[in-house]
């Protein structure tokens, strides 16, 4: 098992910790991580773009001119595609983008990213973080003391000071272990897990 160094918030080691390699210490799959992105980015598209078709396009069903004898092209609506502002052929419609892997691949995608922040030394495990008041200036010293420019903190759960305290930095993220995912970690240089997450992580990927 891979043993890591923890930290308190100023830097100083206070003990270590083992970590089970069917977590940390995998052979990364960057097919997977790659599929589970793509999924994540997908789910976040509105897909709300809409275009007319010519059912649909605010014009009277009047033949605009007479059929013959005008030495123009025949015409029988104003809604035809091949008029100006009528309607669209083969325009996009409203639609669901997402679509989610199987909950094995998407465990295995992040075992495998987390495996890579060992491997890369880009985990920090910290002993205790805590905020007495919800202050973005407070949560960038915090970080600051940690020598961190750009990190995702995993919390065992909801901490409020911390998470409103980071949500005006673009680069600091807070996320419960519940919210864990391959896109943020893979946006942000570094990983800070708090040592009580560590057990609720092993309970959601060891299944």
């Amino acid at each position: 098992m891979p043993t890591v160094d923890v930290v308190n918030a100023e830097l100083q080691k206070v003990g270590e910790v083992e970590l089970p390699e069917a977590i940390w210490a995998i052979e990364p799959k960057a097919h997977l991580v790659h599929e589970v992105v793509v999924a994540q980015l997908h789910s976040r598209r509105a897909g709300t773009a809409c275009t007319k078709t010519r059912a649909e396009v605010a014009f009277s069903n009047r033949k605009p001119y007479s059929q013959k004898k005008t030495g123009r092209a025949r015409a029988g609506t104003r809604r035809s595609p091949l008029w100006r502002k009528g309607g669209t052929i083969f325009g996009p419609k409203p639609r669901d983008f997402s679509w989610r892997p199987p909950a094995r691949v998407r465990r295995l995608a992040l075992k495998s990213v987390l495996s890579a922040k060992l491997k890369e030394n880009e985990l920090l495990i910290v002993d205790d973080l805590t905020l007495p008041e919800i202050k973005t200036k407070g949560f960038r010293q915090s970080m600051k003391l940690l020598g961190l420019a750009k990190a995702v903190v995993v919390t065992p759960a909801a901490n409020r000071n911390l998470e409103l305290s980071s949500r005006n930095l673009t680069d600091f993220k807070v996320l419960r272990v519940d919210g864990l995912n391959c896109y943020d970690l893979l946006r942000h240089d570094r990983l800070v897990v708090l040592r009580d997450s560590l057990p609720a992580i092993e309970e959601r990927l060891l299944k």
